[in-house]
């Protein structure tokens, strides 16, 4: 029976954040419906910045998990090299995921 509390717990959460991201999915349906029934169109969004700035926001994630991850190594009793074990990919998979998106937007930048 004490199990079951924090089950559900965890289950209410969740259903929560996918019931507010399904509402405001829902929002925006009906705004685009508004705005086709007076003839008008959503303007286009195309700049990429939100690109660059998901980039940076997750590599600054990556650094900083890296960072902290690394002194783990330290207390590891085996011997790894420069004492990157297995978890630091939790630091490296964000990190190089941002540079990625870094990457991506300059590279497809148009002139």
């Amino acid at each position: 029976m004490n199990d079951i509390i924090p089950c559900l717990g965890v289950v209410g959460i969740l259903l929560i954040i996918f019931g507010f991201l399904a509402f405001l999915r829902y929002m925006n349906y009906r705004e685009t419906i508004a705005l086709a029934e007076k003839g008008l169109t959503r303007p286009e969004k195309k700049s990429g910045k939100g690109l660059l700035r998901w980039g940076i926001v997750i590599t600054a994630l990556g650094f900083a998990l890296s960072l902290g991850l690394y002194p783990l190594g330290f207390d590891s009793g085996q011997n790894y090299p420069l004492h990157f074990g297995p978890w630091m990919l939790g630091g490296f998979v964000p990190l190089f995921l941002g540079l990625g998106l870094i990457l991506i937007y300059y590279l497809t930048e148009k002139e």
